[in-house]
């Protein structure tokens, strides 16, 4: 086909394509609006698809034209890209020169690093691939799963471990084995970006991909995080290096600790560790689990742009070099959720309810040759929800009478410094500040009279210090001491009836300022060749009330073989509460009921052992055991703060309680190879607690048992091999939720109706377990500097229901429980350029 004839098909192509733009949305309005309108929540969502359609009608045309163009001109163009990075030495990071790299797709392509650590192979066609990094003296590592694309270059980060084994006793690391953090010989998993885009079921959140790791749970309606039976609120995020307060939009509204998802962009987040057990000395305030999150560098030689459209939301980023001269970067993305722009297009509020957020991402990086680095970074999200008055003959319970309207912001931003002295070692000292500021208020309608029920006015700002120094001493001796401290500033104010139609009461108030501060030390230790040991400490203090500890963590790893490994860590860890429990008032005389809450600790000890049945396929056993004591809870009562569900806490609390979760995490991975890969986890736990009653009862989150199946299959497609079909499901079966058992009598009697519970049976009730299924089906087609993606994500295909507590029934006039089905159903478009 010569040029003239070309152009003439790209412009009969380019017709066609307006002509049957009516006919698409048409389309997808009948058979999907339609077919599905059974289902409320999907009908309003490809109704919104719609709108969003015919809005950007014309843009779609133009963006199919281009396609076109691209496809025509270039079919038979050869796309290439880049694989770059930098090796470093994983116990004192330094960056390792003439270290041996290999496409191993590629034999015969190799590639040695410069003095700076780094290396790049260019012109490799678009597909998957497995990186290898050979050094003497150093353990031979495998970098799997690469996904190359038409525009974005790769760039990696490789750790490499030391070793004195021979050459013949070389162990293959996959690096997602393990956390990056050296000290963390057990108990942590690194996550991978591109997992979470593609695993079925992880909605492109990071929160939602780790409840596919053995010992996580996460319900349909918020992302909360469980670990091993804990609460979500006793999760701690971290985000380079820094603790921040949740970072989900909608958080704590539906649970404590949860949210819709996460204000996180896949588009800037780097591989980050995530922790269930006994982690490393240097993470404190935490009992439960750690999230830390990191940031990736931007690209400091090309400049890329994304920009993603589906019903979750909007999404623009960007990265590239700042100058020419240096090696300066940027990365930023910024999110706007699709209701949140249909509300502005329609002029007005959606079906009486509003759902709007935003979040902001980004990362400056300035890397200096004689000062270090300095990088400057944040993260903010603004939410904003409201509900209007429904018309009393739609109310049903007892709070469909009640119209809410929040508003919440919550951001983090720092400025971090790295720098690596000439006799080995590395300072990183990071000065940030995190902020949080929630409004909302809930009234109630009764006898068509509007009454206050809730006012919240929260506002919290930090102002955190921390700085590490990190270093190798000796050939088998590594060591990291740092310290952290958190200037916290609080204005805190929640007022609430206690009856309709009584006048708000004070529940907590509070304004001032606290320090919490902590520092650490912990060393790595090779004993000798197969076995490694970490002995580490950790102290802190809180000024509010001087209460302090200090915390003893170990661990070691035992190499049985090149295919073996047992592992055993041990950790006592501590966490403060929330600033609002201290700052309970009592009802009669508004005297503080908390201040001198002390705070949770938790023994933790875990087990592992890891087999490698091949070098793409691996069986992990981890048992594990959790002892909490010192736990706040209400004196003669079940009432325990291990079970916290509610954004506020109302009465006196004393630090008698207990907690016991033990159990076993079960993993089975086999790694994507020719175009295949599955995962199968399985948890058996048992959480138990003890309140104010010293009676052991169910946790809340006691599911007892948690079984997840993974599989998924890529083909390239057409002759150049160059498009990819992926096809992702993911199964979780699981115990169902917990309750305790009503008291009819009593909640009938109430003078609202407000369901109360049998507080000496408290969760001694379990609903059947749960079968959820996920899938997500993609398709990319890689052009010549640019590449388009199309996704449909499903979350919950089988409708499962979740318990959202019991309530009146106003027109039947029983109590019963409240059950609703949440699917989150994502048609998106993705193109990078």
């Amino acid at each position: 086909m010569n040029k003239k004839e070309t152009i003439e098909q790209i412009s009969k192509l380019s017709q066609v394509a307006a002509a049957d733009c009516d006919k698409v949305l048409n389309a997808l309005k009948i058979v999907l609006g339609q077919k599905l309108s059974k289902k409320k929540g999907f009908r309003y969502s490809f109704n919104l698809l719609y709108k969003i359609m015919e809005k950007l009608k014309d843009k779609m045309v133009i963006i199919v034209f281009f396609t076109l163009i691209s496809t025509a001109v270039h079919g038979q163009i050869s796309l290439t890209q880049k694989i770059g990075g930098v090796v470093t030495d994983r116990l004192s990071g330094k960056q390792l020169a003439a270290v041996s790299i290999r496409v191993m797709e590629k034999p015969d392509l190799v590639a040695v690093t410069s003095d700076k650590g780094e290396f790049v192979f260019t012109n490799l066609p678009v597909g998957r691939y497995t990186v290898q990094a050979y050094c003497l003296s150093y353990e031979l590592t495998v970098i799997k799963e690469i996904m190359l694309t038409s525009q974005k270059e790769v760039a990696l980060e490789i750790a490499m471990d030391p070793t004195h084994y021979t050459l013949n006793d070389v162990v293959v690391v996959a690096n997602k084995e393990r956390a990056s953090n050296k000290m963390a010989l057990t108990g942590g998993r690194l996550l991978r970006i591109e997992e979470v885009n593609r695993y079925a079921g992880g909605m492109d959140d990071p929160a939602r991909l780790v409840s596919s790791f053995a010992g996580v749970s996460t319900s349909l309606g918020n992302n909360g995080i469980s670990v091993h039976g804990n609460a979500p609120s006793m999760l701690q995020w971290k985000l380079e290096g820094i603790e921040i307060p949740n970072p989900n939009h909608f958080a704590d509204i539906a649970t404590l600790g949860g949210g819709i998802l996460t204000s996180l962009s896949t588009n800037v987040l780097a591989n980050s560790d995530f922790y269930n057990s006994a982690f490393p000395a240097e993470y404190n305030n935490a009992v439960s689990g750690v999230f830390d999150l990191k940031l990736r560098t931007g690209n400091n030689r090309k400049h890329e742009h994304t920009f993603q459209a589906g019903l979750l939301g909007l999404d623009f980023a960007s990265e590239g070099p700042l100058s020419r001269n240096n090696d300066d970067s940027y990365l930023i993305n910024y999110r706007y959720s699709t209701t949140g722009l249909m509300s502005k297009l329609s002029a007005g509020e959606t079906n009486g309810q509003l759902l709007d957020y935003q979040d902001l991402n980004f990362k400056l990086n300035f890397p200096s040759k004689h000062k270090g680095t300095f990088s400057m970074w944040g993260n903010a999200l603004v939410d904003r929800f409201r509900t209007k008055k429904e018309p009393e003959s739609s109310w049903k319970y007892t709070d469909d009478h009640k119209s809410s309207k929040t508003d919440q912001m919550s951001a983090a931003a720092g400025i971090t410094h790295r720098y690596f002295f000439e006799n080995g070692g590395v300072l990183r000292t990071t000065l940030a500040t995190t902020y949080s500021n929630n409004k909302a208020t809930e009234d109630i309608f009764s006898d068509s009279t509007e009454m206050p029920y809730l006012n919240l006015r929260n506002r919290y700002t930090n102002l955190i210090l921390t700085s590490s120094f990190d270093k190798k001493y000796a050939e088998k001796h590594s060591n990291k001491t740092g310290f952290t401290v958190t200037n916290m500033y609080y204005n805190t104010l929640l007022d609430r009836s206690p009856f309709v139609g009584k006048p708000l009461q004070a529940i907590s108030e509070g304004k001032g300022t606290t320090t919490l501060l902590s520092a650490y030390s912990s060393s790595l230790i090779e004993f000798n060749k197969k076995i490694y040991i970490t002995l580490g400490l950790n102290a802190q203090l809180l000024t509010l009330n001087n209460h302090w500890t200090v915390e003893p963590r170990a661990a070691i790893r035992w190499s049985s073989g090149p295919k073996s490994s047992i592992a055993m860590a041990y950790g006592l860890h501590s966490r403060m509460e929330k600033m609002d429990v201290y700052l309970v008032r009592d009802k009669a005389n508004g005297q503080p009921l908390n201040k001198d809450v002390d705070f949770t600790k938790a023994h933790h000890l875990s087990l592992s052992y890891q087999y490698k049945v091949s070098d793409n396929m691996r069986i992990k056993l981890e048992p594990f055991y959790q002892y909490l004591f010192h736990v706040p809870v209400i004196a003669d009562s079940s009432y325990s703060i291990l079970n916290r569900n509610l954004f506020y806490v109302e009465d006196a609390l004393v630090n008698r309680g207990k907690g016991q979760h033990v159990g076993l995490d079960i993993t089975i991975e086999r790694y994507l190879q020719k175009g295949v890969y599955y995962m199968l986890t399985a948890t058996l736990f048992d959480a138990k607690f003890a309140g104010g009653d010293a009676i052991w009862h169910n946790g809340k989150f006691n599911r007892r048992f948690i079984i997840n199946g993974l599989t998924g299959k890529e083909w390239f497609m057409n002759k150049q091999q160059r498009d990819l079909l992926s096809v992702n499901l993911k199964l979780t079966l699981q115990g169902g939720e917990r309750y305790a058992p009503v008291l009819e009598k009593s909640s009938l009697n109430h003078p609202d109706k407000e369901i109360q519970y049998e507080e000496k049976n408290a969760f001694a009730k379990q609903f059947s377990p749960m079968f959820i299924a996920n899938y997500s089906i993609s398709y990319r087609l890689n052009r010549l500097n640019r590449s388009h993606e199309i996704a449909i994500k499903w979350l919950n295909v089988t409708g499962a229901k979740e318990y959202y507590g019991h309530q009146y029934n106003l027109k039947t006039g029983i109590i019963e429980p409240k059950k609703q089905a949440t699917s989150l159903f994502n048609i998106l478009y993705r193109m990078d350029f």
